[in-house]
């Protein structure tokens, strides 16, 4: 008898800075999709740290350390709330941030000296780059790129209708 794996379920990438005020304000799409899809679609983080934001790069790999530690989304969704204080106090607010959500505050620390995650956010970077990322937000499903860094309008609506028809078409 043999074994079939289930249809993967589909994924959307989610394109995203941590100092990024537009992805603050993409929070409640993110929140709203994870609620509608729940398991049936994969809502994978990826980096796009952006140069002008001096802490971004810190950020993207203090979430990696948060996704080791079990707590990947509720340390992202902290540190978007707070954009500007990232801005102006840079690593000890990711610091904190983790202490506060009950993680491993020195192995955060840790990891942000001595760099364990920079591959994984520099392969984000470089990936998202090659596909035409220019901006924070920015959605891909479904072979579609969708581009929020200038305009959230419309935006979740048109990624729940892809969505929706990429779970119905699995096997």
């Amino acid at each position: 008898m043999s074994h079939t794996d289930p249809a993967p379920r589909p994924v959307l990438d989610v394109w995203c800075e941590l100092q990024c005020p537009d992805c603050r304000t993409a929070l409640g799409d993110l929140r709203a999709l994870r609620d509608r899809f729940q398991d049936t679609l994969e809502i994978r983080l990826r980096h796009f740290p952006l140069e002008r934001h001096q802490h971004a790069h810190a950020a993207a790999q203090a979430a990696e350390e948060a996704i080791a530690q079990g707590r990947g989304w509720p340390f992202v969704e902290a540190v978007l709330e707070r954009t500007e204080e990232l801005g102006k106090r840079g690593e000890p607010l990711l610091v904190e941030v983790a202490r506060e959500l009950g993680l491993d505050a020195e192995e955060m620390d840790t990891a942000l000296v001595d760099g364990r995650h920079i591959l994984i956010v520099d392969a984000d970077q470089a990936e998202g780059k090659a596909i035409g990322v220019t901006g924070t937000p920015t959605y891909v499903i479904g072979g579609e790129r969708l581009d929020g860094g200038k305009s959230q309008e419309g935006l979740r609506e048109r990624v729940e209708e892809i969505a929706a028809r990429l779970i119905a078409e699995r096997p």
